[in-house]
């Protein structure tokens, strides 16, 4: 009885020192990768900018993209409670992600301003600026907000003038394949380009269930609804009205388009 007990105790002994070493050898590789991983997290973010403003290839280089990226896009800070840029911190530095998350650089949204369903918003936030010839070519906004799965994370490009899309595009969600991952499509993706955000001062951009009628005044701010995902398309539609709106960007918009930002 004594030498069973001996060897249970020996064998758990063993198990306990095996996962105690297992355990070190993970937590180690996981803080040597990490410099490596938030490498690659900014690269494929520098990536999306980049494509959705319409700029490089897809078979980049690393390097091509950081050239590229340093090369044409400038990142502004944009204090979302003014509606007017801030120099209180480095726009290349600052996470308005991690923001949203700190209660000193954040506020919790009312359940009737929170139609994107992100809880709470970060006061400051980034945008990126594609210049030529000294003017504003192309604004891009960091976008969120909730689908049916998942918080999808993107970026919508505006043209120069303020109004006219230049394109929409996610590098993060967790949406169905085929149904709500549709947002990935290229074909959905290519309706976008040429609406208009506002009319008449308001925003009126939409995506609505079924097709855009091409004879319908209203076409120029309609996108067709994503086939068989209601409530991805709900909660895209949602997430640009929030970005686009008062809570979000529209008051640095406004500042912009009158020369006060």
């Amino acid at each position: 009885m004594s030498s069973k007990k001996e060897s249970t105790a020996r064998t758990l002994t063993v198990a306990l020192l095996v996962c105690l070493v297992c355990s070190v050898f993970v937590a180690g590789a996981a803080v040597a990768l990490r410099p490596t991983q938030q490498q690659n997290a900014l690269l494929d973010k520098q990536r999306s900018i980049l494509a959705i403003a319409g700029l490089g290839q897809a078979n980049m280089s690393a390097k091509e993209i950081r050239a590229l990226y340093g090369e044409r896009i400038v990142a502004r800070l944009v204090d979302l409670q003014t509606g007017k840029f801030s120099d209180e911190f480095d726009a290349q530095q600052f996470d308005p992600l991690a923001a949203s998350k700190d209660p000193a650089l954040s506020a919790s949204l009312p359940g009737e301003q929170d139609i994107a369903s992100i809880k709470r918003r970060e006061r400051y936030s980034i945008v990126y600026m594609v210049e030529k010839d000294g003017q504003l070519d192309t604004l891009i906004l960091p976008v969120r907000g909730y689908g049916l799965w998942s918080t999808l994370y993107g970026f919508m490009a505006v043209k120069g003038d303020l109004n006219t899309v230049a394109g929409l595009g996610f590098y993060q969600h967790g949406e169905t394949p085929g149904l709500g991952g549709e947002v990935d499509n290229p074909k959905w993706r290519g309706q976008w380009p040429g609406k208009e955000l506002f009319d008449d001062g308001k925003l009126a951009v939409q995506i609505i269930k079924g097709s855009v009628d091409p004879q319908s005044p209203k076409a120029d701010h309609q996108v067709d609804g994503l086939a068989g995902a209601t409530l991805t398309s709900n909660g895209v539609n949602n997430l640009l009205h929030f970005w686009l709106g008062e809570n979000g960007f529209g008051p640095f918009i406004a500042n912009l388009r009158a020369g006060e930002a």
